[in-house]
């Protein structure tokens, strides 16, 4: 599955482009996942939890990160399973920054592979709400701490935001589908 996703940041080119080069930063943003170990030369350890309608998953796995400073763009390339439901997953993301005035246009472009059980959400339009509210989420927190908000309180908010993104992502799936 295809997601295609722009958002703007409301900071200067060089201090996104900084942060986006923190991957423990960037991952400490996104709702539901934690870094567990960095292994060098941009391979990474962790975990994502994410809830698909009524079902959840957590994926343990390993990704690679590699970035290109001269032009602004990057690439995560990571995989995972979920030991307990054994659903697996697989992605490839590219990103892109561009300047946009004195703010930052991120451009991301990801091709998702489900397998398993979770694989039966991938079709009917629930991926890609979560994806929106957690992207959401996810510029909330990158704009929080690159103005320095970002503390305790903003990290237990970021835990409460992934608890709430099923209720969330089920809300705006609804409205969308006219239901």
């Amino acid at each position: 599955m295809k997601i295609s996703q722009s958002f703007e940041v409301a900071r200067p080119l060089p201090a996104v482009w900084d942060l986006f080069q923190d991957v423990p930063a960037v991952a400490a943003c996104m709702p539901g996942a934690e870094l567990t170990e960095n292994k060098g030369d941009g391979l990474y350890a962790g975990r994502v939890g994410i809830k698909l309608g009524p079902f959840g998953a957590s994926f343990e796995g390993e990704a690679q990160v590699t970035a290109d400073p001269a032009s602004f763009v990057g690439r995560a390339e990571g995989r995972g399973i979920d030991k307990k439901g054994g659903s697996r997953s697989r992605l490839v993301m590219d990103y892109q920054l561009k300047e946009a005035g004195s703010a930052t246009l991120v451009s991301i472009d990801a091709d998702i592979q489900l397998a398993g059980p979770i694989a039966q959400f991938g079709r009917t339009g629930i991926v890609t709400e979560t994806a929106n509210v957690l992207i959401g989420q996810f510029v909330k927190n990158v704009e929080a701490r690159l103005s320095g908000e970002a503390s305790e309180a903003s990290a237990q908010s970021n835990e409460i935001s992934a608890l709430k993104v099923a209720g969330m992502v089920m809300k705006s799936y609804f409205k969308r589908s006219g239901s």
